[in-house]
């Protein structure tokens, strides 16, 4: 599921990267920026939701989510 929101974001990029080069403007590449380093953060947040979830207990299961919620 973190693949595919990453995926869009980078989609989101290049639309932003290809109009303002089509526009002569500079303001696509400045938000393409701010696109990179939010699909940069989600990345981190998912890893280490996942580091925890692995000390937690050798397995990824509903419960161990659940436990992450309380």
């Amino acid at each position: 599921m973190l693949l595919c929101i990453e995926m869009m974001f980078f989609a989101v990029g290049l639309n932003f990267l290809f109009i303002s080069m089509y526009v002569f403007s500079t303001i696509g590449q400045i938000l393409c920026l701010f696109v990179i380093t939010l699909a940069a953060a989600e990345t981190a947040i998912g890893l280490s939701l996942s580091v925890i979830l692995m000390r937690l207990g050798n397995k990824v299961t509903y419960q161990t989510l659940i436990t992450l919620r309380s």
